[in-house]
């Protein structure tokens, strides 16, 4: 290689490091264009108390969360009460949402970044609607699609160089119109147009029951089990002389429906009405604390069944003293007498609003209890009989060989 040759060469090394450079700081001025933006927050001071409704737009439905009578509800629920935790945490968050870094975009590049309005088109964003109890819009955000970060080499996810590896952030934009694509260190995946990820899951809660009946639309399958004590043995009412139940079978019986939860909810008036609501099944538990809970059970369909609940109480007014009960013990009890029936009082306001929805239910809820009659006794044993008596295993062996000799 001749002199000439080589200061061409090396020429040519400088211009082309020189535009990798230029692009280098291009694109993080780039970035960095809206800087003055970067550290402060997006939606400016949102005053998150004057919020009376979230607008959740997605590529094909919407989704209003709103306040009406001092609580949080679910539009597309019929108003039915929304998870107030789960609302208060994102207006706190979006009120102090800041920009890691930002970049000032064309229209031709919304999609991109999913942050194009929210339609039928693809690469659409979900927009956020913050509006005050007169409708009036105080903010809006467009989230776009996750930042993903990469993986680095032989992490325990088993991630290459390169590869995505879990959401840490989000792109978005303020408005629908902004000229500006921030990048967020959250990723705000709770952020869903879903309207059931949205309801409160408070729900009833069956405690020290005294008895359980199942009534089937065949009145043959229908039974009915108490106990005296809430630690007791569970006992067959009206139980014929060959019945026996297995314990085995009605040990899950004193924990039924401690801890239910539901999956979505349907008003009361539902057309077409549930599968089986015509012909269901009742599910009546009564406790010891007085409350009785009757719950009308449809058929089953994919993992769900429907539910409507019926809650009663009767709670007694007066504490009845012992025999020979001593002043400072009547005091004493009766003081633990009011305070308990306070709590059961609280208990029932809670639980009656519940009626006025039919619940979607996981199957494996109730299951336990939509056990036909002969499915909760003790198993009878084939006998075989010869004049009208029952013999033993060898007894029956030995009459068959007799038999076929």
């Amino acid at each position: 290689m001749n002199r000439k040759q080589l200061c061409v060469l090396l020429a040519l090394v400088i211009v082309l490091g020189a535009l990798g450079w230029m692009l280098y700081q291009r694109n993080q001025t780039s970035w960095q264009s809206a800087g003055q933006s970067i550290g402060k927050k997006l939606l400016g001071d949102l005053p998150i108390n004057e919020v009376a409704a979230l607008v959740i737009r997605g590529s094909t439905n919407e989704l209003d969360l709103v306040k009406k009578d001092n609580r949080w509800r679910v539009a597309q629920r019929h108003d039915y009460p929304a998870n107030y935790s789960d609302i208060s945490a994102f207006l706190i968050k979006a009120a102090d949402l800041k920009a890691t870094q930002t970049e000032e975009i064309g229209p031709s590049q919304l999609g991109r970044f999913k942050l194009l309005p929210p339609g039928p088109a693809t690469n659409t964003g979900i927009l956020v609607e913050f509006k005050d109890a007169t409708g009036k819009t105080l903010k809006s955000l467009l989230l776009g699609k996750q930042h993903m970060r990469k993986g680095a080499p032989s992490t325990p996810m088993g991630l290459g160089e390169g590869e995505e590896g879990y959401p840490d952030g989000r792109y978005v934009m303020v408005g629908t119109g902004a000229k500006t694509v921030a990048l967020l260190n959250d990723p705000l995946g709770n952020m869903d147009v879903k309207p059931d990820q949205w309801l409160s899951k408070d729900f009833f809660k069956v405690e020290k029951i005294r008895a359980i009946a199942a009534t089937f639309p065949a009145a043959t399958n229908s039974w009915k089990v108490t106990r005296d004590t809430e630690t007791g043995d569970w006992k067959l009412a009206d139980a014929k002389p060959d019945e026996k139940l297995d314990s085995a079978k009605t040990s899950n019986f004193s924990y039924a429906l401690s801890s239910p939860t539901f999956n979505d909810v349907l008003p009361l008036d539902t057309q077409p009405a549930p599968a089986g609501w015509d012909k269901p099944t009742t599910i009546t538990l009564d406790t010891f604390d007085h409350f009785t809970y009757s719950l009308k059970i449809g058929a089953k369909t994919n993992d769900n069944v429907p539910v409507e609940l019926t809650v009663t109480a009767d709670l007694p007014k007066e504490r009845t003293p012992g025999k020979d009960e001593k002043k400072e013990d009547k005091d004493k009890l009766d003081k633990e007498f009011k305070d308990k029936q306070k709590a059961l009082e609280d208990k029932l306001a809670q639980e009656k609003p519940l009626e006025k929805w039919i619940y979607l239910v996981s199957s494996w809820t109730v299951d336990p209890l939509l056990k036909d009659r002969s499915q909760i006794l003790v198993e009878k044993k084939a006998e075989s009989k010869k004049d009208g008596k029952a013999g033993t295993d060898d007894e029956n062996k030995d009459q068959a060989t007799s038999e076929v000799k």
